[in-house]
This record gives structure tokens, C-alpha cells and sequence, in this order.
């Protein structure tokens, strides 16, 4: 009879809530409906799986301890995730026999019971047939392996060294491995043996692509010559010694083809247009009639890859300010009678007004290697002489004069900007380092007593370093970070020696060659934003310092630039204009100073 009774009460209760999930309850009188504020979404928190971990034995006990690991995990299959883990990161200790023996979940908790057992050691790895090169190269040496623990890693990175070396001496199918093993309780004992195979060499180069570039010279650039021995460490360079070439753009990374024992090296590369005629027209205040505008301006003329043979020919014209003028030119001619070796000349003058005029020509060779970039030395010859019109006074206070110094120096330059032009990640690293004798040259204007009084003949340092570190933001946008700085080291350092600096191509917000500087130093960053691959938008901020050392005086000032500008294509070429104000202490940062470039770069 209790049966029937509870049967009935449990009837009792399943009815409305059946009656609920059908839909079949009767109606009830609503209230008014009422806007309420919305409620909060909950959050479903995930549960969490614990992790409990023991080793079997006292010292796997202690071992265990040495080791972190997750206890709390979202779920078991991140639980038995983090236990796989824990036994890689043992057995790469040289615990080689660590394994999770049993497991099992109970309620919320992973519980596993760890094998670890006895570290192995080496007993012994003996050289079975490795030449001298080889361990020179891997490092490997029989007592580094004796009584040592036995990691997989150490010896996988031991391998690979073998293998690199390998392949960078014409063994790209060479193989390494352990022969005789031994092992004795937790000793190993082995030989390590390579095979080389065969030695490969290079066949040909082959370019594909829209490219007048000759395989000729490329050849001879990356130094891939036929017959020698292949060189895997060479291949890996080239693409960074191709984006560094202004006329050429690499569409994809080289590929190489095996047939025998030949190797065929694939670039595939495109022409872009690096043949350039600049113009740039800027205003500027005119000093002697604030009233106007002075016009100033730029011409350059950039022909490269002439014939396909990687000759480089450029002329630049500048009028930086009434009556100064500055000509640069500068011819390369790389693969000097088929060698890796590049000769480079240069020619400089400067005409500063009625002051001074410089001529410097310089003459430099240089060569390029695989990974370390480009080295050059050079030697210049600097003639500066004072024109008619500078006053006595300034001879008499050493600010001019009339000097001829023959310097000698080294150049070294690493580049890995993807690309030349608009650059949006990679570094660029200059530096420079030249010595030589300056010699007064005697001036009509002077009595010859005067020059009792200085030294004829000094010896004069040089210092430059330009570093450039490109940071991709975001898709379409980069950031420059730029450090450029010289110093001149002498004890009579005058005017006409002096750097200039200022302008669009050192500190912007000023004229060109607004500061004369024995040693400066200017900091910049640059934010770039890509509306096409050769247009972009840019926001820049320059700090500068420099430091004037002359015999009556002395100046050190911390100028800084800021401003914006624009590039973009056009069916003539591409159009720039650069907004910039700039403040020292002889120029305020006031909108009446700034200054305003623009031109078109037209390219064939």
C-alpha cells in the first residue's frame, strides 16, 4: 500500500512541471509589462580540472620537485597536455626512461603516477670519422662528452653544427649518426660517425624575370661561380645582397635544383624603375629682404644598372641659399676584372657664398662579403680656399682658412632593409673611421709672420655612424628610428672644415646647412603610413645636438624638428611635400620660420 501512496506523490510532482515543458499550463493573468534596465550577461565559468602528480620512489620525489608545472587546468585534455610536457621536459634532462605510467580522473582532479628513474650519462662518445674542419667547426670534443649527461637536445644542436658545416663546404646531403652504441645501466657509450655522400658544385645562374641585369655580373656580385663548392650559408645571404641593389626587385627567395652533382641556383627578380631625374623646389625667407621669398632648389640625375652590369653613375645640384651651390657626383663599377671587388669615385664641391670654396674628390674600393655586409677604404683629397671678398678679421681669428688635407680611411656597411626605397622592416648599420694631415696653405692677405704663430701641419681625425632600424606597425605602417652623428677631431678646426648641418636631409625645421658643427649628433623618429607600396603619409620628430669648436669661440645647442609631409605617385612620378617647423637658440619655433619642400621624382 506505501508503494502505491509514494507512486502517487511522485505523480503529484512530475504533473505541472510536465505540464510546464509542453506548453499546456493554464493561462495566467499578466501584470502591466515594464521597461526593465537590461540584466548582465553571466558568464559561464569553465570547471577546472586539477593536475596531482607523484613520483614513484624517494628520488623521483626529489627529482619531481625541481620541476614547475600547471595545477588548475580548463580541461582534462589541457591536463593530460601539460603531463606530456612535464615527461619531455624530463627526458631532455637525461631522465630517457621518465613516462606516465597509470592516470586516471576521479571527481575534478587528473591524478597520474610518474616514472622518472636514473639520469643517463655519457660513458664515452668517440670521433669515428670526423675530419679536423669538422671539429673545429661543431666544436665537439671527446672530453666534453665523457661522464656528462646524456640530453637529446645538446646532441641534436651537435648534429645540426655537423650539418651546417657540411653544407657550407659542398655537402648538402651529408648525414649524421651514433655507431657501436653500448649501453650499460644508465652509461652510453657510442661513436659519432657523418657521411658525406658527394661533394656538389655550382652549375649555372639563372635569372627569371622582367630583367635587363646580366647573370654575368650577378654571378659574380653573390660570388656563385661555376665550380665551386656549394654553399648553403651563400644562398641564405644572397636575397639580403639583392635587396640591397636599387635598380632590381626580388619577387620570391631563390630556389635551387640538384640534378647529379650540380647545383642550379633560380633568382627571380624584376627591373624596378631606379633611373631617376629629381627636382625639388623649396622657399625659403630671404635675409637681406624679409619682405620675399628666396628660392632655393635641387637637381639630381641617377642612372644604375647601366647595360645590366651594376654601373652606377649619379650627378647632384643644389642651390642651398643665395650665392652657395653644392655639385656631388659619383660613378661605382663593381666586378673589377671579374672580381668581387667594387672601385668607386667621388667628387664634392661647395661654394658658401663669398666665403670659401671646398673641393674634395675621393677614391675608394670596396668589397662585398656574404654575411658581414660591405667594406671599403678610401682615400680623399680636400682643397678649401678662401675667396676675396672674407675680411682679414676672420683670417686673423683662424675662423677660415686655406687648407689642403689628405685623408685615409675605412668604411663598413650592413644592410638587411627589405626593400631600398620604401623600406618597412630591417636595420641599416654605417660607420666610418678616417685619419690624414691637414697643411696650411699660406694667404696673401697675411703678413708671413702670422703663421709662426699656428701649426702648418696637423694630423686630423674623422668619426661617422649612421644606424637606421626600421619597426613594422600594423599592416600598412612602419616606424623609423634613426641615430646619425660625426665628429672632426683637431686642434685648429675652422669654418670651411666644419660639418653642415640642417635641412631635409639631416635636421629638418631649419635652411640647409644652417649649423656648422665639429662633431653633431642627430636622433629621429618617423612614423610612415603605406597608402600604396610607393606612397606613404609621414610624422617625424628630429633632436639634434652639435658642438662648435673654433679658436675665438665655442657653441653647443640642442636644436630639434617637427612635422609631416606626404609622397605619393603620380602619372609624372612622385609628388613630395614636407611641412616642418624647427627651434634652436637662433631660430624660435614659431610658423613664420617654417619651412615648406616639394618636387616631383620622375623615374625611367
Amino acid at each position: 500500500m506505501y508503494k502505491i501512496a509514494a507512486l502517487l506523490f511522485c505523480f503529484v510532482l512530475w504533473l505541472p512541471l510536465a505540464q510546464a515543458q509542453s506548453g499546456q499550463t493554464p493561462p495566467k493573468v499578466q501584470p502591466p509589462v515594464q521597461q526593465q534596465a537590461p540584466q548582465p550577461k553571466l558568464v559561464k565559468v569553465q570547471p577546472k580540472v586539477f593536475l596531482s602528480v607523484k613520483a614513484s620512489g624517494p628520488q623521483g620525489r626529489q627529482v619531481l620537485r625541481q620541476y614547475n608545472y600547471r595545477n588548475a587546468l580548463p580541461d582534462s585534455v589541457e591536463a593530460r597536455k601539460e603531463v606530456r610536457e612535464l615527461v619531455y621536459r624530463l627526458q631532455q634532462d637525461a631522465y630517457l626512461l621518465a613516462s606516465a605510467d597509470t592516470s586516471y580522473i576521479r571527481h575534478d582532479t587528473l591524478h597520474v603516477k610518474l616514472y622518472i628513474g636514473q639520469p643517463f650519462t655519457w660513458a664515452q662518445l668517440r670521433n669515428g670519422n670526423l675530419s679536423e674542419g669538422i671539429l673545429v667547426e661543431s666544436g665537439f670534443r671527446e672530453k666534453f662528452y665523457h661522464n656528462a649527461p646524456f640530453k637529446p637536445a645538446e646532441y641534436v644542436k651537435l648534429q645540426q653544427r655537423i650539418l651546417d658545416y657540411a653544407e657550407r663546404n659542398g655537402y648538402p646531403f651529408a648525414s649524421v649518426w651514433l655507431d657501436s652504441i653500448h649501453i650499460e645501466g644508465n652509461k652510453v657509450e657510442a661513436a659519432l660517425m657523418v657521411e658525406k655522400a658527394f661533394v656538389v658544385t655550382y652549375d649555372t645562374l639563372a635569372i627569371v624575370g622582367d630583367t635587363k641585369t646580366q647573370p654575368k655580373f650577378l654571378m659574380r656580385y653573390l660570388q656563385l661561380l661555376p665550380g665551386q663548392p656549394y654553399n648553403q650559408d651563400q644562398i641564405n645571404a644572397s636575397q639580403r645582397m639583392l635587396s640591397a641593389l636599387p635598380y632590381i626587385k626580388v619577387s620570391k627567395p631563390p630556389q635551387v635544383r640538384f640534378a647529379r652533382d650540380k647545383a642550379k641556383v633560380y633568382y627571380f627578380i624584376d627591373d624596378r624603375q631606379a633611373n631617376q631625374v629629381d627636382g625639388v623646389v623649396g622657399f625659403l625667407p630671404d635675409p637681406t629682404r624679409p619682405d620675399k621669398l628666396l628660392i632655393t632648389g635641387e637637381a639630381n640625375l641617377h642612372i644604375r644598372n647601366i647595360k645590366g652590369s651594376g654601373k652606377q653613375l649619379g650627378l647632384q645640384w643644389r642651390r642651398v641659399n643665395k650665392g652657395s651651390v653644392i655639385l656631388d657626383g659619383e660613378y661605382l663599377h663593381p666586378n673589377l676584372f671579374g672580381t668581387p671587388f667594387e672601385v668607386g669615385a667621388k667628387f664634392n664641391l661647395l661654394k658658401q657664398d663669398s666665403s670659401f670654396i671646398t673641393v674634395q674628390p675621393r677614391l675608394q674600393l670596396a668589397y662585398y662579403t656574404l654575411k658581414y655586409g660591405k667594406f671599403s677604404v678610401f682615400t680623399e683629397w680636400r682643397n678649401s680656399r678662401i675667396l676675396s671678398d672674407v675680411s682679414t678679421q676672420s683670417l686673423r681669428q683662424l675662423n677660415l682658412a686655406d687648407a689642403q688635407t689628405t685623408t685615409y680611411g675605412l668604411n663598413y656597411l650592413w644592410n638587411n632593409l627589405d626593400d631600398f626605397y620604401f623600406p618597412r622592416r630591417g636595420r641599416l648599420v654605417e660607420m666610418q673611421l678616417s685619419a690624414g694631415a691637414k697643411k696650411l696653405l699660406r694667404n696673401p692677405s697675411l703678413e708671413k709672420s702670422f703663421y709662426d704663430t699656428v701649426d702648418i701641419k696637423t694630423t686630423q681625425l674623422g668619426l661617422a655612424l649612421r644606424l637606421e632600424n626600421f619597426f613594422r606597425v600594423g599592416r600598412n605602417s612602419a616606424l623609423l628610428a634613426r641615430l646619425r652623428g660625426e665628429a672632426l677631431l683637431n686642434d685648429q678646426i675652422f669654418l670651411n672644415d666644419m660639418y653642415r648641418l640642417g635641412g631635409l636631409s639631416s635636421l629638418r625645421g631649419f635652411d640647409d646647412f644652417f649649423f656648422y658643427a665639429s662633431s653633431y649628433a642627430v636622433g629621429t623618429l618617423e612614423y610612415r603610413l603605406f597608402t600604396a607600396a610607393d606612397s606613404y603619409v609621414l610624422l617625424f620628430y628630429d633632436q639634434g645636438y652639435y658642438r662648435s669648436n673654433l679658436e675665438q669661440s665655442r657653441e653647443t645647442d640642442f636644436p630639434f624638428g617637427v612635422g609631416g609631409g606626404i609622397s605619393f605617385s603620380t602619372g609624372a612620378g612622385i609628388f613630395q611635400l614636407v611641412y616642418s617647423l624647427g627651434k634652436s637658440e637662433q631660430q624660435p619655433l614659431s610658423f613664420k620660420y617654417s619651412k615648406i619642400h616639394f618636387g616631383v621624382t620622375s623615374k625611367f
